[in-house]
């Protein structure tokens, strides 16, 4: 095979890739999911505090809001799930994974198209734990109503081991979407200091004076 036809290819195959991605970012979409499209503590458990926060977006506003859990840091590239949305206010309801209530945040801050995160690499639900954290919420659901979530175990003793390839493969998954909660963790922490530090340092004049 000549060399243009190798391109020629491989061009294709990158174009059926990209449409089998923009397809499944759609449906996510479709399905509720958005992306974060801004860094900050935008995330409100009420609404009210939302619109302090926007009204008065001080650093020793955002500081105290966020030591009191009145609001959370959200990032760039964060995968959310839309729960619900007041057209009139411009104001929507998510999930975000590692946060156990909802919150409260701009509709503008959330998009219906990927984002990339600071590492260059766009969320999905597995990726960032929010399946786990529907799947719980579900449960919790189920419980309140006095319905008993369906069992995973069976009853009759399994004597078939899976492949150890699967295993492995199961294995690695929960390390990586592991990784990428501690991560999100990590970089909402190191984004709390620097605004820590940075209202510190506005103080000091004053104090000094």
């Amino acid at each position: 095979m000549n060399v243009p036809a190798i391109l020629s290819v491989t061009a294709a195959v990158i174009g059926l890739m990209s449409a089998g991605l923009i397809a499944n970012y759609d449906d996510l979409a479709a399905k509720g999911y958005r992306w974060v499209t801004i860094d900050g503590p935008y995330g409100c458990p009420s609404k009210e505090g939302l619109q302090q926060i926007i009204k008065k977006p001080t650093d020793e506003t955002q500081l105290q809001m966020i030591k009191q859990h009145r609001a959370y840091y959200l990032l760039r590239g964060d995968i959310v799930k839309l729960i619900q949305e007041d057209v009139a206010s411009g104001i929507s309801r998510i999930h975000v994974a590692g946060i156990t209530t909802d919150l409260w945040t701009l509709t503008k801050f959330l998009s219906r198209r990927p984002v990339e995160n600071a590492f260059g690499v766009v969320e999905t639900p597995e990726t960032s734990g929010l399946i786990s954290m529907e799947t719980q919420s579900n449960a919790d659901s189920l419980k309140q109503v006095g319905v008993a979530p369906a069992s995973s175990t069976s009853s009759t003793p399994q004597t078939l081991k899976k492949p150890r390839s699967q295993e492995f493969k199961k294995s690695g998954t929960v390390a990586e979407k592991a990784c990428g909660r501690q991560r999100t963790r990590k970089q909402r922490r190191r984004a709390e200091k620097t605004l820590s530090n940075r209202t510190t340092a506005d103080r000091s004049p004053l104090l000094e004076s």
